[in-house]
C-alpha cells in the first residue's frame, strides 16, 4: 500500500468503526473488550487520541507516569469520561485528516483502527469488515516488528516455529507447521489476541492452540 491508500484505509475505518460506535446501546459501551481490562468505551476513547502532539504526549506523561503502556491506557480511561456522542463526533472529525501521532507512521495508525475496532466488535458479536488489503500491510508491519519496541503497545505470543499463511490474500511468513486462515484473523493473532483461533487451520493449527493455552 502505498501512502494514499493507507489514509484512505484509515478513513474507511473511521467511518465504519464510527457508524458502529452509534449502533451500540449504553449496556454495550460498559461492556469488556478483547484488550484485557478495557472497555469498549476506553477502547474507542483511545481511538480518538491518534492526532497528539509532542506538547501532548509530554501532558499525558505528567499526568499519568509510567510506561508507555501505562500512558496509553490511563490517558485512554480519562478521555472515556466523555460523553459517547463526543466521543463519536471526535472519531468522525479526524476523517480526511492526515495528521498522526508523533513518532509513529500512518500505517501504524491504520493498524491500530483495525485492531481496535475488532476489540469492540468481536465481544459483541457485531460484524466490522476488514479490508484484507489493509490487514496484509498491517500483518506484514507486525511481523516484521515482533519483540521490538514499535510493537510492545501489543502483545507478543509465541509464534516462531509456524508458518502463517492467508487464505484471502498474498500473505505468508514464518517457518514451520502451516497454520492458515484469513488476513484478519491472522492479524489478530500479531497484535496479541486468540480471537480469531478458531478460524485457522492447518498442520500447525492444533499445536498453535496447545501453545496458546499454555502462554
Amino acid at each position: 500500500m502505498n501512502v494514499d491508500d493507507i489514509w484512505n484505509a484509515i478513513d474507511e475505518q473511521r467511518v465504519r468503526t464510527a457508524d458502529l460506535l452509534e449502533q451500540l446501546t449504553d449496556d454495550e459501551w460498559s461492556r469488556p473488550s478483547l484488550c484485557e481490562g478495557w472497555t469498549v468505551r476506553d477502547v474507542a476513547a483511545h481511538l480518538t487520541l491518534q492526532q497528539l502532539t509532542v506538547v501532548d504526549l509530554v501532558r499525558m506523561a505528567l499526568r499519568h507516569p509510567g510506561g508507555v503502556n501505562t500512558i496509553i491506557r490511563e490517558s485512554s480511561r480519562h478521555r472515556a469520561r466523555q460523553p459517547t456522542a463526543e466521543l463519536i463526533a471526535d472519531l468522525r472529525g479526524m476523517i480526511g485528516s492526515r495528521r498522526h501521532n508523533v513518532g509513529i507512521t500512518p500505517l501504524e495508525t491504520m493498524i491500530d483502527l483495525l485492531v481496535h475496532g475488532q476489540d469492540i466488535a468481536i465481544p459483541l458479536q457485531r460484524d466490522l469488515p476488514m479490508p484484507p488489503d489493509a490487514a496484509t500491510a498491517g500483518a506484514t508491519r507486525l511481523w516484521s516488528t515482533r519483540g521490538t519496541g514499535k510493537a510492545r503497545v501489543f502483545a507478543d505470543l509465541p509464534l516462531d516455529g509456524f508458518r502463517l499463511t492467508a487464505t484471502d490474500a498474498e500473505w505468508s511468513s514464518g517457518s514451520g507447521p502451516e497454520v492458515r486462515g484469513p488476513i484478519s484473523a491472522i492479524l489478530l493473532l500479531l497484535s496479541g489476541r486468540r480471537a480469531g483461533l478458531s478460524r485457522l487451520e492447518g498442520d500447525g493449527a492444533g499445536e498453535l492452540r496447545r501453545r496458546l493455552a499454555h502462554a
